[in-house]
């Protein structure tokens, strides 16, 4: 009996041919052009709705979580802290080693919101006079603001704003099955624009997206070093009986590529082996769940920064700050589902104006390397809530010490 392939393959698959078409079949690639761009406006069309209700959604799950007081609110504090560095890092990387440095791609319609604006206008601008215009616009910023701004309002109107509440979750499933959907179709979307982008611009594409990944996995391997830092300095206790014991729930972390689907996982091993209390295993993890990405974070840094190099468009110190504050913010809600990220680089690219046809580039990657993001974000998680429960005193250290095989 054949194993059906997985998309994962399909999109690899994809990435090849369309590489070997761009290559050999130079004088037609330009006809599969118009289905490239029909993909990337599919991804565009799901970017609005993403951020709004994934962000209305998470807010309704943290405003449940903070019923249990100072341990979610000290959980959520750490996990934002950790993300906006993470984000930091990325940026870092991607300027030092400039992957995008030397490819220039052209754009027939290049974004019409870069533009150099002062921190002033950044902060009056940032709250929109017209909600429905700034969707209509795809003003990030704008939209965030007005997402939590609305998730707010629903938390101090308690149960009177249930059936609202309900909506939004109908809206959000609605939401990421419109992206499932669109995710679905990433394979043939992948041939369609690595067929035209190399044929145009040849095979030096792909030279530098090894480069790229190599920036990438570099700053990943940072993250995973600083979640061991934070454990000796924070917690201060030895960090390698916890990345010993956390084996299990990295490798399945990088093959589901979810962070969800490992959290069962995650729970049990973080409860028998590295002893952590049940209370903080069931509650703060699973929140770590929904709003920490530090991986996918510093992926959207090294992205914008990377496609800012191809595009020749310079981005400054404000586009910066914008940048740390979309993946920062952007992440509650929208993390644990495979192909997620794609889109949500969509809503952080558009926060400082960078074309969206960027994504098209390292579509065909980005699976792979989701996998390994998937893995030091349930590296963070399980990170963050091992700290928050030895702050909380209910940290077992004597399991947490004592070797696997003792472990009945």
């Amino acid at each position: 009996m054949k194993k059906k392939l997985r998309l994962w393959h399909k999109v690899i698959i994809g990435m090849i041919l369309g590489i070997l078409f761009g290559v050999f079949g130079k004088d037609y690639a330009q006809y599969l052009q118009p289905f490239g761009e029909v993909f990337l406006n599919m991804i565009k069309m799901v970017v609005v709705p993403l951020i709004l209700f994934s962000i209305l959604n998470g807010i309704t799950n943290v405003s449940d979580a903070s019923t249990f007081g100072r341990l979610g609110t000290r959980a959520f504090l750490i996990y934002m802290f950790t993300t906006a560095f993470a984000v930091t890092i990325g940026l870092t990387f991607a300027n030092i080693f400039e992957p995008g440095l030397g490819l220039t791609i052209d754009l027939t319609n290049p974004t019409e919101h870069q533009q150099n604006k002062s921190l002033k206008d950044l902060f009056v601008n940032i709250i929109p006079s017209n909600p429905i215009k700034a969707m209509a616009d795809g003003r990030t910023l704008q939209i965030v603001v007005f997402a939590f701004f609305t998730g707010f309002a629903l938390i101090l109107i308690g149960d009177k704003g249930r059936e609202v509440k309900n909506l939004i979750t109908s809206c959000t499933h609605l939401v990421f099955k419109m992206i499932q959907l669109v995710i679905q179709l990433t394979p043939y979307g992948v041939f369609a624009i690595m067929s035209w982008v190399v044929a145009d611009y040849g095979i030096e594409v792909m030279l530098h997206l090894g480069k790229f990944i190599l920036v990438v996995l570099g700053a990943l391997f940072v993250q995973y070093i600083l979640f061991g830092v934070m454990l000796l300095v924070i917690a201060r206790i030895n960090p390698l009986p916890f990345f010993s014991k956390m084996l299990t729930t990295q490798a399945l972390a990088l093959a589901t590529s979810s962070s969800k689907a490992t959290l069962p996982t995650a729970i049990s091993e973080l409860r028998n082996k590295v002893g952590v209390s049940k209370g903080s295993a069931s509650f703060i993890l699973p929140l770590g769940a929904a709003v920490n990405m530090d991986a996918t974070a510093i992926y959207l840094g090294i992205c914008a920064v990377f496609f800012a190099q191809i595009f020749g468009i310079n981005l400054d110190f404000n586009h910066y700050i914008i940048l740390i504050l979309t993946a920062t913010i952007g992440s509650i809600g929208a993390a644990g589902f495979p192909g997620g990220s794609m889109v949500m680089m969509g809503m952080v690219l558009s926060s400082v104006g960078l074309p969206l046809e960027g994504i098209g580039v390292i579509l065909g990657i980005d699976r792979l390397l989701e996998m390994v993001r998937t893995m030091i974000n349930i590296t963070g998680d399980c990170t963050v809530t091992l700290i928050v429960d030895k702050m909380e005193g209910t940290f077992n250290k004597k399991t947490y010490y004592s070797k696997i095989k003792d472990r009945k």
